[in-house]
């Protein structure tokens, strides 16, 4: 892993794993950030490395294959790894096709550039022969199998039963790299994480937004009773999983990749509330989301035993520290809520869009 695509690096996920990548991996030469910056796309999240020689921030839509073509020919990636995408559940349920260009045009542009960049025989079409080294990584998400019951836990061979516009454009993500796979032999890695948190999450999201309501003593809305169940990971325990995966898995296998950390929306809540003080009284419960699905959980046995990576946090430091780098970074928040952080762009690199 020499030259390496990240798409959507300027999001929560991405921008945490450039970080953690250019931190543990000192013989890595290029790294390419590509983000069309939409509204959760915030380049302020790279402040620290964005003066590291190793790095390059290109703006563009994954959907465009002639940059991504001229982006494989210019920089000779041997590695990517796809964040890029539409996430928020809610936002789905009201703009359904930018999810589905996004999340399923858009990955089926970079698999064909790093089809016809990496094959040995490129007009061959039974040639299953690529370069050595090459791996292209599919982060989804646990959405993508739907619902559980009280009791159970998503493993990799569960079926996929996506419930929101969302959750099944990533899952139509996720089959078309398989299928890259199976008919291909592209040497690909599909990757499902449960809900993460952490540093540098948009403030839409449950935590950021709860910290930020509790802080300011405004009504924390909490869908339906609140009792809707997920698994936490926290996002340097993920970024460490993509790296082991990167590194040790075996092409064509999917990863399950979770926290170990079933907790209920209600009750982080609580905790939040408790950790800053304030009153449940400020909890203030709204009709649920169309499709909201009740609970999540991940097996990581197969990523654990064959891999060798476990998650590192346990919940209540992860959720500490969390929260502590929210109340000393609220002028991240106020300026990612109030559009501000979009000027860091203009700022930064002016109107140059792409090399």
């Amino acid at each position: 892993m020499k030259h390496v695509l990240i798409t959507g690096g300027a999001g929560f996920i991405g921008s945490n794993f450039i970080q953690f990548i250019l931190d543990s991996r000192p013989d890595l030469e290029r790294l390419v950030n590509l983000d069309l910056l939409t509204y959760a796309g915030n380049l302020e999240n790279l402040k620290a490395v964005e003066r590291d020689s190793r790095y390059r921030f290109v703006k563009g839509d994954i959907r465009d294959r002639d940059l991504v073509e001229r982006l494989f020919a210019d920089y000779d990636f041997d590695t990517v790894v796809h964040f890029a995408a539409e996430s928020h559940v809610d936002r789905s349920i009201v703009e359904p096709e930018v999810f589905l260009t996004t999340n399923i045009i858009g990955t089926q542009t970079l698999l064909d550039a790093a089809k016809r960049h990496w094959k040995q025989f490129p007009d061959d079409k039974y040639s299953r022969a690529y370069r050595e080294g090459v791996r292209y990584l599919q982060v989804s998400t646990d959405e993508v199998y739907g619902a559980l019951g009280e009791t159970g836990l998503f493993c990799e061979s569960t079926p996929l039963a996506p419930n929101s516009p969302y959750s099944a454009s990533k899952a139509s993500g996720d089959m078309i790299v398989r299928a890259y796979y199976q008919t291909y032999g592209l040497p690909a890695n599909i990757t499902r994480c449960s809900n993460n948190y952490g540093p540098y999450q948009f403030p839409e999201k449950l935590i950021p937004l709860m910290i930020h309501n509790a802080r300011e003593d405004r009504p924390l809305p909490v869908y339906g009773d609140g009792m809707q169940i997920r698994d936490w990971l926290h996002v340097r325990d993920h970024c460490s999983a993509i790296s082991a995966v990167l590194e040790r898995g075996t092409a064509g296998e999917v990863y399950n990749i979770g926290g170990n950390n079933e907790r209920a929306n209600i009750e982080i809540i609580r905790l939040i509330l408790r950790e800053l003080g304030k009153p449940e009284s400020l909890i203030t419960y709204v009709k649920d989301r169309p499709g909201h699905d009740r609970r999540y959980a991940i097996d990581n046995t197969k990523i654990t035993g064959e891999l060798g990576w476990k998650p590192l946090y346990t919940f209540e430091q992860g959720m500490r520290e969390t929260i502590q780098w929210y109340l000393t970074h609220a002028d991240w928040i106020g300026r990612v809520i109030s559009g501000d952080y979009r000027a860091y762009y203009q700022e930064m690199y002016g109107a140059i869009e792409r090399p």
